[in-house]
């Protein structure tokens, strides 16, 4: 990760503050799922640095911060504090940043691509840009498959037994790849950074 990226750094240690905390808080309360998640939340964000260092992969501060994000959305406001009955459509929010964030791993893993390729023609920020906003959409309906299979399989309610859940939930992960797609596309026309760095 790189060193100027320190308002990210600032946001992760927030993190493991605010999860420790969190332990404390619900062993005094007896809450032992409670004291899991918020356990989980730091292996979660532990294992990512660990996957970074061993694929030695440096994130765009955009994708590091959205994955931040994403987990302090999904893992503290959602699960650890119980909003989901509160914050109406929270899911659909998370579904709209899983488009964004997956869009930044398309272009990471073009860029690595790109950066082992040996002679030839300079990576294309237009086909960049195309991978990452079909790699998000093609994910997001893997993750509803994903969802599908896991609700019939083990009796959960992920999908909520609806069609329309189903296919919202796409079309929010689309509407987020399509805005990250014309941001990154627009980064690219003003050629204000290298490919490697657009995000």
């Amino acid at each position: 990760m790189k060193r100027k990226d320190r308002g990210n750094d600032f946001f992760e240690l927030g993190m493991y503050i605010l999860a420790v905390v969190c332990v404390g808080y619900f062993l005094i309360k007896g809450n032992g799922a409670k004291v899991f998640e918020a356990a989980l939340i730091a292996v979660v964000l532990l294992l990512i640095r660990l996957v970074i260092k061993i694929t030695k992969t440096t994130l765009f501060p955009a994708l590091r911060f959205c994955i931040l994000l994403f987990i302090f959305v999904t893992m503290f406001i959602a699960n650890e504090f119980g909003y989901y009955g509160v914050i109406p459509y929270l899911d659909k929010v998370e579904h709209l940043f899983s488009g964004v964030i997956l869009c930044f791993i398309g272009l990471l893993i073009y860029s690595k691509a790109a950066s082992h390729q040996k002679g030839g023609e300079a990576p294309s920020s237009h086909i960049a840009v195309w991978l990452c906003l079909f790699f998000s959409i093609a994910m997001a309906g893997v993750w509803e498959i994903y969802e599908f299979a896991t609700d019939h399989l083990f009796g959960l309610n992920s999908q909520n037994g609806s069609l329309l859940d189903t296919m919202t939930d796409i079309i929010c992960g689309t509407i987020g790849a399509i805005v990250t797609a014309v941001y990154l596309a627009l980064k690219a026309k003003k050629r204000e950074l290298p490919l490697v760095d657009i995000g």
